[in-house]
């Protein structure tokens, strides 16, 4: 075992703390099966993602900060292999 926090779980706390609604694992599974590399880069498909993450922890997110998200993705070259930067950058807004 190598002794490295659990991500995921740490992810799914802190989105429940800080909106107060239960977000279940095998719904964030769920959404995850189809995220591809696509979805990172296609602005489109970023927008659709964020949306349903949005529904899913039915918590509104205004266009700002669809947009705020859309440009660090882009600015950063981000891609799935470091998604984890795109996730706490999320959890600090």
């Amino acid at each position: 075992m190598s002794g490295k926090k659990d991500l995921s779980k740490d992810v799914l706390n802190a989105v429940n703390k800080k909106t107060g609604k239960t977000v279940t694992e095998n719904a964030v599974k769920k959404l995850a099966s189809g995220v591809t590399e696509n979805t990172m880069q296609d602005e489109d498909e970023l927008r659709k993602l964020i949306h349903s993450v949005s529904a899913m922890a039915k918590v509104p997110v205004t266009e700002k900060t669809v947009n705020d998200i859309v440009g660090a993705v882009k600015k950063s070259g981000m891609n799935m292999n470091n998604m984890e930067m795109l996730l706490k950058m999320m959890l600090k807004k």
